[in-house]
């Protein structure tokens, strides 16, 4: 016991020692980056942290983000003070986080994430089950281990991220040359690729979320090994590829990123439209304007729901499955109920959407039959649905996709817009046949087979 206590402390120690590196420090004329570009907040943390005698940087996507031109949606501090001490120093922060304890400044509105610089990983002390830091593949179980600023940069995945800004004196501190990087817009990996991805294979869907979100090319080296290594996605957990999934497609570039995963070879497994709707001509359109219109909400502002992202990314295997159903005899409506709960299930499997999203989807899907019902009293209830707008949003990308006639779009905007009496006025004639004869007429043809296609 005392024997693996002092090796995980002075193995730590002596293994730090020996990986201790020296930044190439750049003034402001050099990079650009001015203190007042910085949020108050994250400038009152890295203040009042240097005040109490700790180092404190403003680190990762913001600087590399500022250095590229772009307003950072997020200021990231670190620290080499541990998290009680951080708590001590900020008067309104809390601490969160079980396996790596991280601490949240709070300014009002704005929320500062505080680290303590993080080495690379823990040793593996032979013999000791406890200690064993990667699974059979090389993925990182543990790497919560406290370090110094240099290890921190060193178990950063790109070099684009490890960088350090220093407000106080307006100072990057770059150990990888990760400012060359940027202004050659190249994402390279720090370290060896293939020994990166295989600690961490989520690294490889960062990898293609940053190179479409800045316009980088990515380097050959961290290239390389990414579609043979694309399998080890498989063992990940599947909340954290969900996690980033959803940072991938609510980037504000999620076009992008899909083409760039696919490029990579990287989609395979992910969601069944990257394996198969893409290939067909009338479902990548339909996914091209669905993420296009989510990328161009983003940038604007505009709140995005998830549900329905994950409906449009979803149904083209929804419609797939629903037409199978209607040639094997299934009613209209249970074949799409049973289609729908046939392709969410099988996505369970694979990427870990939240059921919270299940409902959303579940509504929208069902609601489009129900745009083709324009006689009677039908469209009218159909207005009132808590969830019409939604589908119909879903409508017009359908019809502007091809997949529908335009025709119906066009009625069901103007249905919306124009006052009861014209209302009724635009509803469609239904057929003069005596309701008996109708009814007869429905069961002969609902007996030979499906007469209709979704």
């Amino acid at each position: 016991m005392i024997k693996r206590f002092i090796q995980r402390v002075f193995g730590n120690e002596q293994k730090a020692d020996s990986k201790k590196s020296k930044p190439r420090i750049l003034k402001v004329a050099e990079h650009g980056i001015k203190r007042d570009m910085i949020s108050s907040c994250a400038l009152r943390t890295t203040d009042q942290l240097q005040q109490a005698g700790y180092q404190a940087f403003v680190v990762g996507g913001a600087v590399r983000d500022l250095l590229t031109g772009r307003l950072p949606k997020d200021f990231d501090v670190a620290t080499d003070a541990t998290p009680d001490q951080v708590k001590a120093v900020i008067r309104r922060s809390r601490i969160i986080g079980r396996r790596f304890q991280i601490v949240h400044a709070l300014c009002g509105n704005e929320t500062v994430e505080v680290s303590t610089f993080r080495a690379m990983s823990v040793p593996i002390i032979e013999g000791d089950s406890d200690d064993m830091r990667a699974d059979q593949h090389g993925r990182l179980l543990r790497d919560n281990v406290f370090g110094n600023q240099s290890e921190d940069a060193s178990r950063r995945d790109f070099t684009a991220n490890a960088l350090f800004y220093d407000p106080a004196t307006e100072e990057v501190w770059d150990y990888y040359h990760g400012v060359a990087d940027i202004r050659a817009k190249k994402l390279r990996m720090i370290g060896d690729p293939a020994t990166r991805f295989r600690e961490d294979p989520v690294r490889m869907l960062r990898a293609a979320r940053f190179a479409a979100k800045l316009g980088f090319t990515i380097d050959g080296p961290t290239q390389q090994p990414m579609r043979a290594m694309a399998e080890l996605l498989a063992n990940v957990p599947r909340s954290r590829v969900f996690d980033e999934m959803m940072k991938l497609l609510l980037s504000g570039h999620a076009w992008a990123c899909v083409t760039t995963l696919r490029s990579e070879g990287l989609h395979h497994g992910l969601l069944p439209l990257l394996d198969v709707i893409l290939e067909q001509p009338m479902g990548e359109r339909f996914v091209k304007l669905a993420l296009e219109q989510t990328d161009l909400r983003i940038q604007q502002d505009k709140p995005v729901s998830p549900g329905f992202l994950f409906a449009t990314l979803l149904w083209h295997e929804v419609l797939a499955a629903w037409e199978v159903n209607l040639k094997q005899g299934v009613r209209k409506i249970q074949a799409l109920h049973q289609a729908m709960d046939d392709v969410l299930k099988q996505q369970s499997a694979q990427l870990n959407i939240p059921r919270r999203f299940d409902a959303v989807m579940n509504e929208i899907w069902q609601l489009q039959p129900r745009f083709l019902d324009r006689a009677g009293a039908k469209p009218f209830r159909l207005l009132s649905h808590p969830r019409f707008r939604a589908g119909y949003d879903f409508l017009l990308l359908r019809c502007q996709s091809g997949e529908l006639d335009a025709e119906l779009g066009a009625w069901w905007e103007k249905f919306q817009e124009t006052d009861e009496d014209e209302r009724r006025g635009m509803l469609l004639t239904e057929t003069t046949e005596p309701a008996k004869k109708r009814r007869r007429r429905k069961r002969k043809s609902t007996a030979a087979g499906p007469v209709e296609a979704p």
